[in-house]
């Protein structure tokens, strides 16, 4: 249950940053009037996302059990590469969030009320989707039995997820967001390699990849699937105690190089500084100084001395203003 509470807490959290920064920007810049098609384009979104998810549990169940696992494996790999490139985007651009929607937002504003409720849309619709097609497929992975705990556990992460957007959005939680996506990232990378290695498996079964019946080990006996133990390995890893030969390639060849990727230092965008400008008096300032430190230099007097002149020009710049002789 572990595995997908973080997946709807992680993803939840993304979709709830960028609500949150939406309608503070709005708030904070006295735009009121613009929170409805924004919320309009939020309600659409979520809309979407939910049907979307709803297809996909629904319209699968009336296909044949290869049609299914073919459908299911096939949409396990698909959703397993949008999220790994979720993760890395969001670990590059976290502190960089809120500028790229700020300035969204007012290309937005300046278009006029639909450009508002297209960028809100694209804006949480793009998670909304993601995460249903994530979701979806694990929680596939995860309830053979029949059980409806893995469901249970994305709604508490996204319940969580919106809890903890409303505290950011009050102020009344801050915490080191680089961080907590580099950190969650890295377990979601686990278990995607849950996840896209029971892909290949549905593939297998649906008889359009070899090697069904052959295992690379066999552990059921230490580690039964009905076990707790069992239970809670798949659930946060999507274990399986007797995996294919492919699944265990396919898992080390997705996790060992995407985690250690993930977890070189220097992965986090650098802050773009802006210059600033240098005032009129400030530049006037700065070249009559150095022209009178240079001529002093020129005739022998000592550096340090010329340092100190040169400081003294600048802090005294305020207190009287330099005339040019013509």
């Amino acid at each position: 249950m572990f595995g997908n509470y973080l997946i709807g807490l992680r993803e939840g959290l993304e979709a709830s940053l960028v609500v949150c920064i939406l309608v503070a920007y709005l708030v904070k810049t006295d735009r009121r009037k613009a929170l409805l098609p924004v919320w309009l384009g939020i309600g659409v979104a979520v809309t979407v996302s939910l049907g979307f998810g709803a297809a996909l549990q629904f319209g699968s169940q009336e296909l044949t059990f290869k049609a299914q696992e073919a459908l299911g494996g096939s949409l396990s790999i698909v959703a397993v590469g949008l999220v790994t490139w979720m993760v890395f985007w969001m670990r590059r651009t976290a502190r960089h969030l809120k500028a790229e929607l700020h300035g969204k937002l007012d290309a937005a504003l300046a278009m006029g009320t639909g450009a508002l409720v297209v960028t809100a849309f694209l804006a949480v619709g793009r998670e909304g989707l993601e995460t249903a097609l994530f979701v979806w497929a694990a929680v596939q992975k995860t309830s053979d039995d029949g059980t409806s705990q893995p469901l249970i556990a994305v709604v508490l992460g996204l319940l969580t997820a919106v809890l903890m957007g409303w505290l950011f959005y009050r102020g009344a939680l801050k915490i080191n967001l680089a961080k907590f996506f580099t950190w969650t990232g890295g377990m979601l990378v686990i278990v995607a390699a849950g996840v896209l290695a029971y892909g290949f498996h549905d593939l297998q079964e649906a008889e359009f990849l070899p090697g069904l019946h052959s295992q690379a080990f066999d552990i059921t006996g230490t580690v039964p699937p009905d076990s707790w133990y069992g239970t809670l390995l798949k659930g946060v890893f999507n274990f399986q105690p007797d995996p294919t030969v492919l699944q265990v390639t396919v898992w080390l060849l997705y996790l060992v190089p995407t985690l250690a990727f993930f977890l070189l230092p220097g992965r986090v965008a650098p802050t773009r500084a802006v210059p600033k400008e240098p005032k009129s008096d400030d530049t006037q300032v700065t070249a009559s100084a150095v022209r009178s430190s240079y001529s002093r230099g020129s005739s022998g007097g000592d550096a340090g001395d010329d340092a100190d002149r040169l400081h003294d020009g600048a802090r005294r710049a305020g207190e009287h203003p330099v005339h040019r002789e013509g």
